[in-house]
């Protein structure tokens, strides 16, 4: 085993070595502290890059990392809000997300596509030479754009022809890291209808002892049958102080590796794989994420390597082994845990809980179910592992199991809508029903047909918004003058379908309103070139999901600066 994992070492050194060390800077000038790492474990994706602590505000100076052109720009209400891509002639992109807004030529470039799309929402790409930039030469003001949760900088790597991210460790951005990782949890599981671990159909959880040497011994497995293994772990740093995800874990049984992942570099369109990696019942219910260090049915997931038997044990009469688990960060630091194995015919007291029910889904085939007004269409693939489902409609309420199995794809979901009367078609959409929340749905209409492609089991229900938005302007008394101020914030609120578009006019002139949804908010930056001595006159056109609008007009003061 050691001579195993110093070879693995070696190859990494030398594969790091491949990457430019002293050729990007980092893109702030604050000491760097990692909020979030590559390849940690997110919902429904790995993460891409490095989130970058901001010091828990907005408004620090963001640097190019090298020399380069803007070769993307993307301003979005979602993903990584407002977003820019810098392609650099060694054949790297660097990427910069959740900003607060670009500065100079390229803030202007973005405004300038806002004006002529006359849209918040813009995406454009560019040549070289159209938009330069300088190594160390400053982008962009950092923010909380998009789904930020907090202020932070997003920083990624992607080769510029094939687009795979890849781990900014690569290129010496390296954070000071002297802590072995942490492995808070052991699972060992059954697999299959035969199986039987300490007694137990279900997953069990060992524990762990810590031994003289550092590394941990785990509670025997007694079991026959097949067997796979799960984690519960996490790494950390010296300087950032909060869980970040793993780098390197090998599974190996007597002395040989049989299930291997590792966070290097990773296509975009494998990031939903982490659903099938996750034991993604489990993180549903308890919000722990157990990475399960084997498979029953192969996925296409790249950072696997050296799987021998999807990473399964056969324990068969007579058997005696170990196996063994190794967590270790990209500087070296190991975290090891030894579990014995040994065979026990010992019947299980504690059943596998399967409920069966009669629809049973095979991942490897399509399924069509039917019922009332109601059909559903699983393509192949949807799905990791076969599942017996729950169906049900009721009161017009779909019941499709619970979101607790994954779907890799998209399905589609279908409701004949003919006793929603024809003029309210238009506003009908199928929600996801949450308790007594709606959550709006892209719906599809062809005559009286809705229909929705999703990848989330759950309840779903027709709902009809005839609603129109609200538009809320708290502000100052009537004649007060405004030259003090240099914006304009006004709250949108939308209960059912949500907003979808925002147009914002000062004295009949198109101006931009940059939107927030995670506040409720839009905002308009004044500029003279669309002010007028004295009276300003303001209106506000926000139209929802369904196509209801709201067009909201007022007035107010303002003297243009001298």
């Amino acid at each position: 085993m050691r001579w195993i994992l110093i070879f693995y070492f070696s190859m990494t050194t030398l594969f790091s070595q491949n990457y430019p060390q002293d050729y990007f800077q980092a893109p702030l000038d604050i000491p760097l502290q990692l909020s979030g790492n590559f390849g940690e474990l997110r919902p429904n994706h790995f993460h891409a890059g490095f989130d970058f602590k901001t010091q828990q505000r907005e408004g620090l100076k963001v640097y190019a990392a090298a020399a380069g052109y803007v070769s993307r720009i993307k301003i979005a209400t979602n993903g990584y809000g407002k977003a820019i891509y810098i392609s650099h002639p060694n054949g790297y992109t660097t990427v910069y997300g959740h900003l607060q807004k670009a500065v100079g030529a390229i803030e202007a470039k973005i405004q300038a596509l806002q004006y002529a799309e006359q849209s918040f929402a813009v995406e454009a790409y560019f040549k070289p030479g159209e938009l330069p930039v300088e190594k160390g030469e400053c982008i962009a003001i950092s923010g909380n754009t998009g789904g930020s949760d907090g202020p932070h900088l997003h920083f990624e790597f992607r080769d510029s022809q094939t687009e795979k991210i890849i781990n900014p460790l690569y290129f010496g951005l390296q954070i000071k890291d002297t802590k072995a990782p942490t492995i808070t949890n052991l699972m060992v599981y059954p697999i299959g209808t035969n199986s039987v671990v300490n007694e137990s159909k279900r997953p069990v959880l060992l524990s762990l002892s810590l031994q003289a040497d550092g590394t941990y011994l785990a509670q025997k497995v007694k079991a026959m049958g097949t067997i796979g293994f799960a984690i519960n772990a996490y790494d950390r740093d010296d300087v950032s102080f909060n869980n970040n995800g793993t780098y390197f874990t090998q599974l190996s049984h007597n002395g040989n590796p049989i299930f291997e992942v590792i966070f290097d570099q990773m296509p975009f369109d494998e990031a939903r794989y982490v659903n099938a990696f996750i034991d993604y019942e489990r993180y549903k219910k308890s919000h722990q994420r157990f990475q399960k260090l084997f498979f029953n049915n192969p996925y296409a997931w790249s950072n696997m390597r050296n799987v021998t038997k999807g990473g399964k044990i056969e324990v068969t009469p007579n058997f005696t082994a170990i196996s063994r688990i190794d967590v270790v960060d990209f500087n070296g630091n190991k975290t090891r845990i030894d579990i014995p194995i040994e065979y026990a015919n010992t019947p299980a007291k504690i059943d596998d809980g399967v409920v069966k029910t009669p629809y049973l889904i095979k991942c490897s085939t399509d399924a069509v179910l039917e019922k009332e007004n109601v059909s559903v269409y699983f393509p192949a693939q949807t799905f990791y592992e076969d599942f017996y489902l729950q169906f049900e409609v009721k009161n017009g309420e779909l019941q499709l199991h619970h979101d607790l199995v994954p779907a890799h794809i998209p399905f589609t979901v279908t409701f004949q809508a003919d006793s929603i009367p024809t003029a309210l078609l238009s506003k009908t959409y199928i929600a996801t029903v949450n308790g007594s929340k709606l959550t709006y749905n892209t719906t599809k209409r062809e005559d009286s047909t809705l229909s929705l492609r999703t990848r989330t089991l759950g309840k779903f229900k027709l709902a009809t918004d005839v609603l129109p938005p609200k538009v809320v302007w708290y502000k100052p008394a009537k004649n007060k003058d405004w030259s003090a101020s240099n914006s304009l914030n006004i709250t949108l609120l939308d209960e059912q379908s949500g907003v979808a578009k925002v147009n914002g006019y000062l004295n009949n002139q198109w101006v931009l309103f940059e939107y927030e949804p995670k506040l409720n908010r839009i905002t308009h930056v004044f500029e003279d070139r669309f002010l007028l001595d004295g009276t300003n006159n303001l209106k506000i056109e926000v139209i929802d999901n369904v196509g209801n609008s709201t067009i909201f007009e007022s007035s107010f003061n303002r003297t243009k600066k001298k």
